[in-house]
């Protein structure tokens, strides 16, 4: 019996991590999507007009 009650904890902590390993693999927030790539027209606006 306590052979059976090892056996099932255990199998419910293979369980417990498939499915957070699942869950990072599935998170849909990609931040390459938000990220800012530069300066703006509004930033050159501002700042280049002495550089010109």
């Amino acid at each position: 019996m306590l052979a059976l009650q090892l056996l099932l904890r255990r199998l419910a902590e293979i369980v417990m991590k498939w499915s957070r390993l699942l869950d990072v693999a599935r998170n849909p927030y990609r931040p390459e999507l938000h990220y800012m790539r530069g300066p703006g027209p509004k930033w050159r606006a501002k700042y280049q007009r002495g550089a010109t």
